[in-house]
């Protein structure tokens, strides 16, 4: 593919020997990957049922490779059952190298389309919070559905600048995931498009956005807390330059040593003002080196006093009706009985018709843009309420009273994606009626409601397979 002159030039300075390797990549194919949910399914469980040939990513335990070329696992009920997250290789690494912790509170300021978010949620079990930002909604839709798709039920989706963000999280975060926009040169052999984006833009363009990004995000991080700057390009103007900034104007942060695999350069300090050696601990990913497009990853830690939290946690929460148990709807009541797990009525709140589930520690919310509030439990509607898609992904099939277990192979599986009403006598009794957890080898798809052997379909319309 014809790259700028500019570009190929400063490759050659960055590379030197390496450079002539560097370029025959780009005649060779892509490499595509595949991300394990573990919050639905292990590893090895996933092993035994996967249908393709798999063959493991060396640096991430729950990533491998697929044949892109000759199989669609987007196309498959296991996608959308949740259970895997198609995503490029190297892309998995900035989240993989974050150290996620049960009850942190973690914030992925740049997430949509969801590949590093939605791994920071599996990993956080259910525990502490998640907000996940971006600053356009239509991308932070995109974000949502993946979200739901992965049963993530701590998350927050919010869209906005991430200098209104400063005023509600001030040292509010424990982690923090700045995958930064970028000039996407490691992205030039998956998408050429990208080369028209970066020929108009350039990285200079957002060099200077990034800078403004990586002090914001360092505002919201708690002392003690650690912050993992990544992109997707490899001019050190990007990189290597936008740390060394941080660290000139914020000098309580320290640059981290992270787990290096076989493959991984070191960073570039020889490219920025001072040669910081420091630099070296960040890390480069060379698609001629690993089977991956490119990256570059820096984690930093932010020093001093870890009990500091100036985050004013009166601010927020006026605009949802909490519930107790005393006036909890009838038919919400109801509803919950059918899970056999424990929801906590205290941190339900009504907005409007719909029930959400919030996580134990509520953050400042008013005034911003949120997509969605913890987990989206349903609808109150005219005495009945109901369940959303994003609880029917967030539960187990153990975990509801009335559930269908279609085999992969059942061509009833592929209609309910595709929202038609089902024969399903056999798999049921003519007792049986009411909303039904609709799986397929044991993993949720959505939710039905059940009436003399007959489902009517209630898998959201938006996801509905094409």
């Amino acid at each position: 593919m014809p790259l700028p002159e500019s570009f190929q030039m400063k490759m050659k300075e960055l590379l030197k020997e390496d450079y002539k390797d560097y370029m025959e990549c780009f005649g060779q194919k892509r490499n595509f990957g595949l991300r394990v949910n573990t919050g639905k399914i292990s590893v090895a469980d996933f092993m035994k049922i996967a249908l393709w040939d798999l063959e493991s990513i060396p640096w991430i335990e729950n990533g491998f490779y697929y044949d892109g070329d000759n199989i669609q696992p987007a196309k498959h009920p296991f996608y959308h059952g949740g259970l895997y997250y198609l995503q490029e290789p190297s892309a998995m690494t900035p989240a993989h190298l974050l150290p996620i912790e049960p009850g942190d509170k973690v914030l992925d300021l740049c997430a949509a389309p969801g590949g590093k978010a939605t791994e920071l949620g599996v990993r956080l079990a259910g525990t502490g919070m998640l907000v996940a930002n971006d600053i356009s909604h239509s991308r932070a839709k995109g974000l949502l559905k993946n979200m739901e798709l992965m049963g993530i039920g701590n998350g927050w989706i919010v869209s906005e600048h991430p200098s209104k963000l400063v005023n509600y999280f001030e040292e509010y975060f424990d982690k923090i995931l700045i995958d930064a926009p970028c000039s996407g040169e490691g992205m030039f052999r998956r998408e050429p498009s990208m080369i028209k984006d970066w020929e108009e833009k350039g990285p200079e363009y957002y060099s200077k956005l990034q800078k403004e990004i990586i002090l914001q995000g360092a505002r919201m991080l708690k002392p003690g807390g650690l912050l993992m700057y990544s992109t997707c390009t490899f001019n050190p103007i990007e990189n290597e330059q936008v740390i060394e900034f941080l660290l000139n104007s914020c000098l309580e942060f320290s640059i981290v040593e992270m787990e290096r695999f076989s493959g991984f350069s070191e960073g570039l300090p020889e490219y920025t003002e001072e040669k910081n050696e420091e630099l070296r601990k960040t890390i480069r990913i060379y698609p001629h080196k690993v089977k991956g497009e490119g990256h570059y990853l820096a984690l930093l830690r932010k020093n001093g006093n870890t009990g500091l939290n100036k985050t004013n946690q009166g601010r927020g929460s006026d605009h949802l009706r909490t519930v107790s148990g005393a006036d909890i709807p009838e038919e919400l009541s109801t509803f919950i009985s059918s899970i056999k797990r424990k929801v906590e009525v205290n941190q339900m709140v009504i907005k409007g018709e719909r029930v959400y589930h919030l996580p134990k520690e509520v953050p400042p919310i008013t005034g911003l843009r949120f997509l969605r509030t913890g987990l989206y439990l349903g609808d109150l509607k005219k005495k009945r309420f109901e369940p959303s898609q994003a609880l029917a992904m967030n539960l187990k099939k153990e975990e509801f009273d009335l559930t269908i277990d279609f085999k992969v192979e059942d061509n009833r599986v592929i209609k309910y994606l595709k929202g038609e009403t089902l024969e399903v006598s056999e798999l049921t009794s003519k007792k049986d009626k009411g909303w039904t957890l609709i799986c397929v080898e044991g993993y949720p798809l959505g939710f039905g409601k059940l009436s003399n052997g007959v489902l009517k379909n209630k898998y959201q319309v938006g996801w509905r397979f094409l």
